[in-house]
């Protein structure tokens, strides 16, 4: 009798630890949303318009008029919850994304979406034709679940070394309603994976790849940066994107793309014009003499034009300078 009481506390704290462990296994998963979860009773279906700005007059500077011309990829968009990232401003662009911002591929990208969408965080994915110019519009309709509110979108400025203009994680849902539309501008990000300055810049990885920053009007601080506007406090839009939610029943066929533009989406916008001030180079060494110095003889020196102004912009100062020859610079001529 005394070793059985000596023994039973021990075995109750066992019998109560696995009572103990295996109630918490059956507890309800933590709630990753931090309330913020989606309560609509139902989908919702929008038209999604991709709109590109990119033009002379918004981006003169060293616009690509061939080989290949200022164009967009492909649109890739996806639905999903918080637990899914297409990308990310301030984090490491994926192996997907590298391939995505550098080559406009998208295989990658899809495959991650894919295996994700079996674990229940990804929701349906989308692609839209590309965009054969700087300016021009594109749209597909696309269908959110309550379960995947979150839009991610991306596209690949072309040309350029890892440039991409996109979406991360825009919510369409707030609470249990669904939003009625949105439009908002879209400005150029750097993926971080080439070093490339120029839009048409050769392939020069970046090792080891940075951070995916945004690219503004002086970042990076660079005269041969394509987007490096120091008048400018910030960059025009590069792009729109503009969503508004369908009133009839949401469509279940992915990847349908839509006719339904409004009217004034299909007239170009109106940006003020950038102006492009004229950049030249250092001055050449001077020349020798044209005569003996007591004949007033002359030097000249030369330079040229790097960049020509446009809109408005600073002109080019004189490319030739002459002066008088003086005793330590002069060539005697017999």
């Amino acid at each position: 009798m005394m070793s059985s009481e000596i023994l039973a506390p021990g075995w109750l704290q066992q019998l109560l630890f696995v009572v103990l462990r295996f109630t918490l296994s059956c507890a309800a998963p933590v709630d990753l949303t931090n309330g913020t979860a989606c309560t609509a009773r139902s989908p919702a279906s929008y038209i999604l318009v991709f709109t590109g700005h990119w033009s002379p007059q918004t981006f003169p500077k060293q616009y690509p008029l061939f080989r290949p011309p200022a164009q967009w990829s492909k649109l890739m968009a996806v639905t999903h919850n918080e637990q899914y990232r297409l990308w990310q401003e301030g984090a490491t662009a994926s192996d997907g994304m590298k391939s995505f911002a550098e080559l406009g591929l998208t295989v990658d990208l899809v495959k991650a979406a894919k295996e994700a969408r079996k674990k229940r965080v990804v929701g349906s994915m989308y692609r839209t034709a590309g965009i054969p110019s700087g300016i021009g519009h594109s749209s597909t309709e696309v269908l959110f679940m309550p379960r995947s509110p979150l839009l991610s979108l991306i596209v690949k400025v072309i040309p350029s070394p890892d440039w991409f203009v996109g979406v991360d994680s825009l919510n369409l849902c707030e609470g249990g309603q669904w939003k009625q539309e949105l439009t908002f501008d879209l400005h150029p990000f750097d993926a971080g994976t080439d070093s490339g300055f120029t839009f048409s810049s050769p392939n020069f990885p970046t090792t080891p790849p940075e951070n995916i920053t945004m690219i503004t009007s002086q970042n990076p601080n660079h005269p041969a940066n394509s987007f490096y506007y120091p008048r400018l406090t910030e960059l025009p839009p590069l792009a729109t994107i503009w969503l508004k939610r369908q009133a009839r029943s949401p469509i279940r066929q992915q990847n349908r793309v839509s006719n339904h533009i409004l009217p004034d989406l299909t007239k170009p916008q109106r940006f003020s014009e950038t102006p492009l001030d004229c950049e030249v180079s250092m001055w050449s060494s001077w020349g020798l003499c044209s005569g003996p110095c007591s004949r007033g003889g002359l030097r000249h020196r030369t330079r040229y034009i790097l960049l020509k102004p446009a809109n408005s912009g600073t002109p080019c100062p004189e490319l030739e300078e002459q002066e008088e020859c003086t005793l330590h610079n002069c060539l005697a001529i017999q």
